[in-house]
């Protein structure tokens, strides 16, 4: 696409004002309002959302109140807080450390250290690449047009019309009212008056294979928001995923027939171990957590290195670029304000900082653990890694969210690859030094791979945020201070959150919670890569089911190829979401189907309105505010449970009894979400 400025209102032209100290404490307190939502969305349901569109448009309304505030500030501000909360992905992989019992809880200090000094090397590895992937490169970067579109048409400046302030006034209260109403049913929800989740489970007739398999959704406001945001083109992709682990492989791996026919070969079989009065959840619930997850892992893994292998061309002529206007400095020639990044000898040095950082901190790691006689080849082989696979990474997230979005970019599929060949080489250590397989094994593997995928989140998130600032013409440099200014600000609230969401309702593997008898959180991308890690390093690892994923990954590659050459781009087939949509639980998949359907509808019935872009803008801050209300209610009902000990503290009704919560929470969430997609479209054509 275009690198001219989106449709609406020019920038305004007036005093640069961009990096100042209110802009970067606004972007610090919203860096850590998102951190905290997304931190709890991700432990809640695997997913995490991309927080620059409502932090512009809160930043908005507040900076009017001070005197020549301007667009470029707002850029700081929403550049800040979206990085703060992009750092909360983290999550994917950092609990498993609990999981595997080498923590109880998250040590503060060493937490950040991993958050921070990672999320540094996201910044310094994304400035080269955004001369590839952003300022040459023709990919869309939807959330990136979108944050600079509600900047233009909110951010005071020169022949700002009246129509712009109407909409950025209408835009906050759409995001409020959408964070109240799911707020509100989060509250619900916690005092038992209705249920927020429904599924049902069965056995397959026998001319079917006479296998289990079940279906189910949960009604969260937050899922359904998430889903807007990811498009109907991801959604359906998921859809074909969970179609696929469910109508298939489900299906197969617990029928029978199946099981016979693994007991004859000598091959493993999860359903076969089920006891019998499990029933057809038990039997289709393991099978699925223990077996196909595994295949989905495939699907995401061989994805990623299709994406990095299409990008080794534009990297290379990236790092050219940026060397070329480094040498232009040099040479006393003048830059454009537009492209004048960070000194590329000033990147260095803060990479070098950031890496001796990491250095002593794998050193102290290492130390009163079988590892401590290796800890100089651990951490020169743990540097090398984190340079070489952390670059490799930042360039893959990078291009899915440019192609896709950060919301939608499907980080902890690099994360899954990244732990397979941290433990691959933690396995060569283990043979040249002889050192046995100890948890503390498994442990520095997983603190490598966080650090790695802290340089993942970031860049996924820092090149949506420079394209925003392109579009609207802010300065590089400023802008990457502030994205280290917000790696800092979320670092600092990620450690507090997960201890008390771990105190809360527990890690499976973890310390007992609070909430006694409760599910565990299912943090399914942690899960899925401390038993990856546990797998290779044990030798248990099921590559058999991994394969099959990766077969499946590369005819969905095909698919998607076909696809979108027959069609000129409009049907895809992201393969990345496929994987997604098999080992994501299926009442989160099937939610976040039904948000892109109402998504697309939504935007649909504007089609032929006359404020069909406003509307479509205020969509999008719905969703968000319907994902930010929910999520921080949950971050307060962790809060209280463990302030008070009590594991249901506003339950008002005993769940499993007369009253009909599942049927009033059905109709109350649908009602309610009509009711607001109504709401948000009437105070879009007032605009």
């Amino acid at each position: 696409m275009s690198d001219a400025p989106v449709t609406g209102a020019k920038p305004p032209v007036g005093k640069r004002v961009e990096l100042t100290l209110r802009a970067l404490v606004l972007g610090c307190v919203l860096a850590a309002v998102f951190t905290a939502a997304n931190t709890y969305l991700g432990l809640k349901v695997g997913l995490t959302f991309a927080s620059a569109i409502p932090a512009a448009v809160i930043s908005m309304a507040l900076l009017r109140a001070f005197k020549g505030s301007t667009i470029w500030e707002n850029m700081t501000v929403q550049t800040v807080a979206s990085v703060g909360g992009a750092m909360s992905a983290i999550i994917f992989v950092l609990p498993g450390m609990v999981m595997i019992g080498w923590w109880m809880n998250f040590p503060f200090w060493e937490s950040v250290a991993i958050c921070a000094l990672g999320g540094v090397l996201g910044v310094t590895f994304s400035i080269p690449l955004r001369r590839t992937l952003v300022t040459k490169g023709d990919l869309p970067y939807p959330e990136g047009v979108a944050a600079a579109e509600v900047l233009k048409v909110g951010s005071p400046g020169e022949g700002q019309s009246e129509a712009a302030v109407r909409e950025n006034k209408s835009g906050l209260w759409v995001v409020i009212g959408g964070a109240l109403a799911s707020a509100g049913f989060g509250l619900l929800a916690a005092a038992k008056v209705l249920a927020e989740q429904t599924a049902a489970f069965f056995k397959l007739p026998a001319a079917l294979g006479g296998g289990a398999t079940g279906v189910g959704f949960s009604m969260q406001f937050a899922l359904l928001g998430a889903g807007h945001l990811i498009g109907l083109a991801v959604g359906l992709t998921q859809l074909f995923g969970l179609a696929l682990a469910w109508l298939v492989f489900v299906p197969i791996l617990t029928s029978q027939g199946y099981v016979d026919w693994a007991t004859a070969n000598g091959a493993v079989s999860v359903a076969a171990g089920v006891p019998a009065d499990a029933g057809a959840e038990g039997l289709a619930m393991a099978v699925w957590s223990q077996e196909v997850r595994f295949i989905g892992a495939g699907v995401i893994g061989v994805a990623a290195i299709w994406t990095l292998a299409k990008l080794a061309g534009p990297l290379v002529s990236g790092l050219a670029s940026a060397f070329a206007a480094q040498d232009k400095r040099a040479h006393g020639e003048a830059l454009d304000l537009t492209e004048q990044d960070i000194p590329i000898k000033t990147v260095g040095l803060l990479s070098l900082a950031a890496l001796i950082g990491i250095g002593v901190l794998l050193a102290v790691f290492a130390q009163g653990t079988v590892l401590a006689d290796q800890t100089a080849l651990l951490v020169i082989g743990g540097l090398l890694y984190v340079i070489i696979i952390g670059f490799a990474v930042a360039a893959i997230c990078g291009y899915m969210a440019g192609l896709i979005g950060s919301s939608n970019s499907p980080v902890s599929g690099v994360g899954i690859l990244a732990i397979v060949i941290a433990s691959l080489l933690m396995l060569g250590v283990l043979a040249v030094a002889g050192v046995p397989a100890d948890p503390s094994v498994i442990a520095f593997a997983l603190v490598v791979t966080a650090v790695v995928f802290a340089v993942a989140v970031i860049a996924n998130d820092n090149l949506q945020d420079l394209k925003t600032g392109q579009l609207v013409e802010a300065t590089p440099w400023r802008q990457q201070t502030a994205l280290i200014v917000g790696v800092g600000a979320g670092a600092l609230v990620i450690p507090f959150v997960l201890d008390m969401m771990n105190r809360a309702f527990g890690f499976e593997g973890g310390p007992p919670a609070i909430v006694e008898g409760s599910q565990t959180l299912a943090a399914p991308q942690a899960t899925l890569i401390s038993a990856l890690a546990r797998g290779v390093i044990s030798g248990d690892l099921r590559w058999d089911l991994i394969g099959i994923g990766a077969a499946i990954g590369v005819a969905v590659i095909v698919l998607d190829i076909i696809l979108r050459k027959v069609t000129a781009d409009k049907i895809k087939l992201p393969p990345l979401a496929a994987g997604i949509g098999v080992y994501l639980p299926a009442y989160v998949t099937t939610m976040l189907v039904i948000g892109a359907v109402c998504g697309w509808l939504y935007d649909r019935a504007l089609k032929t309105t006359r404020f069909a872009d406003v509307g479509r803008r205020m969509g999008v801050l719905l969703a968000s505010g319907l994902i930010v209300g929910e999520s921080l209610f949950g971050v307060f009902t962790a809060a209280v449970i463990v302030g008070t000990a009590n594991d249901a503290p506003f339950a008002v009704m005993e769940e499993g009894g007369a009253w009909p919560a599942m049927w009033v929470g059905l109709i109350t969430f649908f009602v309610l979400t009509f009711v607001l997609y109504r709401w948000t479209m009437k105070r879009a054509s007032k605009v």
